[in-house]
């Protein structure tokens, strides 16, 4: 799993500064959504689920990756109306987001971090030092995504997607994109506690216990760990709640 640290700040520097053009376009149109795009690529369908059906006509779409390099394969186009995803295809989701090459790119940015910053003494420096880091970080993000997105959902029969609010005004859209945190889609199309994000982060945060060093191996550390990775779910929720509107309104993707 990722620390919130400065990899959160990246994301909300180069996010935050889309919203008063959002928000302008919103005024024009009424207070409303913003106006639909032509279609573009859809979010990746999974092999157990046939396309997205997008009612909106192109309001509201998800494309298959933010900014170009963040993989958005959980994210699901407003109005759409997918079948339940199965076992097969929450594993597949779960390592779609494992080993996604962008993946690769942010393990090795989170490692020279914690080695620039001494986090972990016991890996030591140099080159050696930094395989120690890049594998950890490497299995801290795959633990956790195959316990929020195929482990505990196929136990649970909850939903791991993320379903685009799209309409509405700013903050009553912010509120559902954290309120996400806690409150997830069953298989049936109902709704529960999202034990999938609440209880699947905390074995992720665990386990990660089992292959650091003893000094990490503590109640606080553990918590810490859970707790960011929750925060930074929540910030990847608010990011892609709002990604049709940044690509359409400040990048002007058609």
């Amino acid at each position: 799993m990722l620390k919130l640290g400065s990899f959160a700040l990246v994301l909300i520097l180069l996010a935050v500064p889309c919203f008063s053009q959002i928000s302008s376009s919103q005024t024009s149109n009424g207070g409303g959504a913003t106006a639909a795009p032509p279609a573009d690529a859809p979010a990746a369908s999974l092999p157990s689920a046939p396309p997205v059906q997008d009612t909106a006509q192109g309001q509201g779409k998800q494309s298959k990756r933010i900014l170009g390099v963040i993989p958005n394969y959980r994210a699901v186009s407003a109005d759409a109306k997918l079948p339940p995803l199965s076992v097969k295809g929450k594993f597949v989701l779960g390592t779609q987001d494992s080993f996604d090459y962008s993946s690769l790119l942010v393990a090795g940015v989170m490692a020279g971090m914690g080695q620039a910053r001494n986090s972990y003494p016991e890996f030591h420096q140099g080159g050696a030092g930094f395989g120690r880091y890049y594998w950890h970080s490497f299995a801290d993000q795959a633990v956790g995504n195959y316990f929020t997105e195929s482990i505990v959902p196929s136990l649970t029969r909850e939903d791991p997607r993320y379903y685009t609010r799209f309409h509405g005004g700013f903050f009553p859209r912010t509120g559902y994109a954290i309120s996400r945190l806690f409150i997830t889609r069953t298989d049936s199309g109902g709704q529960t506690f999202n034990f999938s994000e609440i209880v699947g982060n905390g074995a992720g945060a665990g386990i990660s216990g089992l292959y650091y060093p003893q000094r990490e191996r503590t109640w606080t550390k553990t918590g810490q760990k859970w707790a960011d990775q929750v925060a930074l779910d929540g910030l990847f929720n608010f990011l892609k709640e709002f990604w049709p509107d940044i690509r359409h309104d400040v990048f002007r993707q058609k």
